[in-house]
């Protein structure tokens, strides 16, 4: 069998992500526990459901840009945390959905939802989280965030469509870009320049950490495709999912432009098979091992983390930026 690929970057390594998220570890505690216990109805299988999914784990980035994006200005508040679990609601349901329409069957370590449920469960589930989150943003009574959860959530649909239609042989990265801006990036906008304007930043302010986030949500996404080539302890979920699921992702495009003749007539016999297995997947990664995808991948990441960095330098010196930094950082070299 052949080796995962290494995904090691050419920088240093920094600080753990318990480390960078020190300013905001109580807020934190606090959101983890009420995450669930505000979502607690009279129907157990949502209680099941809801608890199998979120109980599984996760960074919680989302919602922590929240926190993060209101401790730049005045601090995280009733509505602030209100908020966080919202982004975390609307994450969730995206899963949930994401489960279904993929048939996954494990996620971070876990069986889905729908594997142990089934669909009806996964899918009614996430519809009621999603309900449930804008629900909660009407009670905030601040239309500029409902308007920004509006059109984000707009964006989320958009994006699942275009990855569900792509072919493989339209596999250009501006396209790839395109989806994952939608699907995962702007998620993590709106998620800091909620917190932003829930804390009386200002519109300019807002607008540049919504910047952030957009970048930091593209070198995450990106870096999530890489891992997917790498080693299912790191993601919790098979090596080469994505191409099971003839998700053309930027590791799969890059291979399918630089690839010589021979190689990408055996891409397109792999990617028309009825079924992938694990020997096509392994094929697939030593291709992309010789021709550099990962690393390739991985640059892409590196640039807009960078980009995510430079898009607050005009904030003043602080230890929240710092912090906003350094989680930049993190996404790029993380190995799980």
């Amino acid at each position: 069998m052949s080796q995962p690929l290494e995904i090691a970057a050419n920088y240093p390594p920094p600080a753990g992500l318990e480390q960078i998220l020190q300013p905001v570890s109580s807020d934190i505690e606090d959101l983890e526990s009420q995450i669930i216990s505000d979502i607690k109805t009279d129907i157990s299988l949502l209680n099941n459901v809801t608890e199998h999914i979120i109980g599984s784990g996760g960074k919680r980035l989302r919602p922590t840009l929240v926190l993060l994006g209101a401790e730049m200005f005045t601090g995280v508040n009733e509505q602030v945390m209100q908020a966080a679990k919202v982004i975390e609601y609307l994450h969730t349901a995206t899963l949930l959905h994401d489960d279904v329409v993929d048939g996954a069957e494990t996620r971070r370590a876990r069986q889905t939802v729908c594997r142990i449920w089934g669909n009806e469960a996964s899918v009614l589930s996430g519809d009621y989280l999603f309900a449930m989150a804008f629900y909660q943003l009407t009670k905030m009574r601040n239309a500029e965030v409902l308007r920004l959860m509006s059109e984000t959530t707009t964006r989320m649909a958009r994006g699942e469509l275009l990855q569900l239609t792509r072919s493989f042989e339209a596999s250009d990265e501006e396209e790839y870009l395109e989806i994952i801006i939608n699907k995962t990036a702007c998620l993590f906008a709106a998620a800091i320049k909620t917190g932003a304007i829930l804390a009386g930043g200002s519109q300019d302010s807002a607008d540049q950490l919504y910047e952030y986030g957009m970048a930091l949500g593209i070198a995450f996404q990106i870096v999530d495709d890489a891992l997917d080539y790498t080693d299912e302890y790191k993601t919790g979920k098979p090596v080469g999912g994505d191409l099971q699921e003839r998700k053309i992702t930027l590791p799969l495009s890059q291979l399918l432009e630089k690839a010589n003749d021979s190689d990408r007539r055996r891409l397109d016999q792999i990617l028309t098979h009825q079924e992938i297995e694990k020997p096509q997947i392994e094929e697939v990664v030593n291709m992309m091992k010789n021709y550099g995808s990962i690393q390739y991948t991985l640059e892409c990441s590196r640039k807009y983390a960078l980009e995510a960095q430079r898009s607050i330098e005009k904030f003043p010196e602080s230890s929240l930026r710092q912090t906003l930094f350094e989680l930049a950082d993190f996404i790029v070299s993380r190995e799980v």
